[in-house]
């Protein structure tokens, strides 16, 4: 049991960021639909963005960003919210049971977490920025850190059982 312990505060500090990840998806799904409830114009917001941070309108990037950005108010408010409160379940769920130092709860992490790669993999390929190169390396280092979390404990009993 003593082995158990020696990974919680590394398993709270995932647990915390799943919690936070819920926690921002529901807050981003409330703000979306609210403006899309009020008729706000996305791209007017992305145009504003970009010209408060000196950014051009002219790069292909920003022309894909106001694209998007004007695709938004098309959205379903309801099914924004559905999807947002699925995704924040599953984070609040995960981070529960992290928490909790349970079995099942870092096998899902682990699960959740490699779905991902490939995704981010495709887009680092498609514009390697900054910003895909730090998500793809901190959901990996939490992905190992959790399969190692696995291994080690599995050790450790295989240990104490003979």
């Amino acid at each position: 049991m003593a082995q158990r312990h020696s990974h919680r505060a590394g398993l709270r500090t995932v647990a915390s960021v799943e919690a936070l990840k819920g926690v921002l998806a529901l807050t981003v799904a409330y703000i979306l639909t609210r403006a899309i409830r009020h008729d706000y114009d996305f791209e007017v917001l992305a145009q504003r963005i970009f010209g408060a941070l000196h950014i051009g309108l002219h790069h292909g990037w920003s022309q894909h960003v106001l694209h998007s950005a004007d695709r938004i108010s098309d959205w379903h408010p309801a099914a924004i919210m559905g999807l947002a409160g699925a995704y924040a379940t599953l984070r609040f769920i995960e981070a529960y049971g992290l928490w909790r130092q349970r079995v099942w709860a870092e096998w899902l992490a682990i699960i959740s977490g490699a779905v991902y790669i490939p995704l981010e993999l495709e887009r680092l390929i498609r514009r390697p920025t900054a910003f895909h190169w730090g998500i793809l390396l901190i959901n990996l280092a939490v992905v190992f850190y959790i399969a190692w979390v696995r291994w080690d404990e599995i050790k450790a009993r295989r240990a104490t059982e003979r």
